[in-house]
């Protein structure tokens, strides 16, 4: 699914319909008693960080959500089951906190209280103000601080009705997203034709929380992960990671409105040629984030990249399909400045995330807590990330263009720079998050631009040599500009 926001969802006129967990329901879940199930760490550090800059006078939408066709005439009596259906396979969806004192408490719904309430809205001629209303009830809808957390959409028309989902991040990544167009198809289509819903059991993202919680609680200050953790802060001057590169950014100003910027980089001949030429050094995310190195280093002039690498969690088989937060980080230093040309950049990132990937098995969060220091945050992202998905092989990908299937980001306010790379069947597509800076427009579009010419000058330079017989002599394809004939200056 390509990542982008609301508006470049191909929204189409038509009659919106809701779902929603019905009040009823609401109530009960809401006077359980206490989940002994904790929060997970990112959930946590989440909630919070909303909470800190709710507190601080700014509302920031965070959610995610996921957009898809269903083709011919709908029958919402079997789209509403088959959407309740999918939320009782999840068990994140009928789970929430409150607050006692400055904690935070789990409650959870039975599945049988499970009940959805549907309303319809009312018929949107204008595409234009669908979207804006769409976002708009959404932020409402799927806030961090509130419980349910989720809403469930639809745009009808007599051709086919287009699903918009959307949840507050606590619940979802990237993955869980990817699975629901197949996954909500296919429930409603077995409905369609009368035959046998195909599930499995499928892992609950609560009782992974609590048995990552149960593990991180057992490292202290005195782990070699946090003792390495510890260090890279230490050379970052204290902060986690900023995208290093000027973003037009005042010192202690407040935050920024934020732009995305989303395209399809390069074509599926392009993106599988950059991919086989860095695969003898780890393949395509090893590639983006050498390739991203090099041009920070050209556009921002310094001499170490430093980032944390988002890493999914998903170690075992029996959360393969479960919907949930699911990701850790690993951070990587890259002393850019070193390398020559393409290749030794390849294989720096290669070395940096082999010796640091076991590191996202403990979860930011705890670590910082273990750090003692004020990491108090001031701003949803609390670090700029590259990360990089093949979303190829994932159930129903073949499908995603004719279903008009996205998957979608809220960009409202941040100081970070969050970049999405998805490798699709139709190649590679990019979605950039940044401060709405005239500064930081100039140099995310050179940095975008330079990307774009640094892999397809690679994949069309032929395949990688194994170092042991000779690195190649134009390994960097186009040649390197110096910092300061780069650098910004307005």
């Amino acid at each position: 699914m390509r990542i982008t926001d609301i508006h470049g969802c191909e929204v189409r006129p038509g009659q919106l319909v809701e779902w929603t967990l019905d009040p009823v329901m609401v109530e009960a879940a809401t006077s359980q008693p206490d989940d002994s199930r904790p929060p997970a760490y990112v959930q946590e550090s989440h909630i919070r960080t909303a909470r800190s800059v709710r507190e601080d006078g700014l509302f920031v939408p965070t959610w995610l959500g996921a957009a898809f066709d269903i083709a011919g005439p709908v029958d919402l009596d079997r789209l509403e089951a088959a959407l309740r259906t999918w939320t009782l396979r999840h068990e994140t969806l009928r789970s929430g906190f409150r607050w006692v004192g400055d904690e935070m408490r789990r409650f959870t719904a039975s599945s049988d209280a499970v009940a959805l309430r549907r309303e319809v809205v009312g018929d949107f001629p204008d595409a234009d103000e669908l979207s804006i209303h769409l976002q708009n009830r959404f932020d409402v809808a799927a806030d961090a601080l509130g419980w349910p957390n989720f809403l469930y959409t639809a745009v009808v028309r007599d051709d086919c009705t287009s699903v918009y989902m959307a949840f507050d991040h606590s619940n979802v990544d990237a993955y869980s997203l990817q699975r629901i167009p197949s996954e909500i198809s296919e429930l409603y289509a077995a409905r369609a034709e009368g035959r046998a819903e195909e599930s499995g059991p499928v892992g609950s993202y609560v009782d992974f929380c609590e048995i990552e919680r149960a593990s991180a609680d057992q490292v202290d200050d005195t782990h070699a992960i946090v003792a390495r953790w510890r260090e890279f802060i230490a050379r970052c001057d204290g902060r986690l990671p900023a995208f290093p590169v000027d973003l037009g950014l005042e010192p202690g100003g407040g935050l920024p409105e934020q732009k995305l910027l989303y395209e399809m980089l390069v074509d599926d001949a392009d993106a599988a040629a950059f991919s086989a030429y860095c695969r003898p050094y780890g393949g395509g995310q090893i590639g983006v984030l050498a390739a991203t190195s090099l041009i920070v280093h050209d556009i921002g002039g310094e001499p170490v990249y430093r980032t944390v690498v988002p890493l999914h969690t998903r170690a075992k088989s029996r959360w393969a399909e479960s919907v949930g937060w699911y990701v850790g980080g690993a951070p990587i230093e890259i002393p850019v400045a070193g390398a020559p040309g393409f290749d030794d950049a390849l294989t720096m990132v290669r070395a940096a995330l082999r010796a640091n990937k076991s590191l996202a098995h403990l979860p930011i969060a705890r670590v910082l807590r273990l750090l003692g220091s004020d990491f108090r945050p001031t701003s949803p992202d609390l670090y700029s990330i590259v990360s990089f998905v093949d979303a190829r092989d994932i159930p129903g990908a073949r499908q995603w263009d004719a279903q008009k299937a996205y998957a979608m980001l809220r960009v409202s306010y941040g100081d970070q720079v969050c970049a999405w790379f998805t490798r699709l069947h139709g190649g590679l597509q990019l979605a950039i998050r940044y401060p709405d800076t005239a500064i930081a427009h100039k140099n995310i579009h050179r940095y975008v631009e330079q990307l774009r010419e640094l892999i397809t000058s690679v994949a069309r330079s032929g395949p990688a040599r194994p170092a042991a017989q000779g690195r190649r002599e134009h390994a960097l394809p186009a040649p390197r500009l110096s910092s300061e004939a780069t650098r910004l200056t307005l």
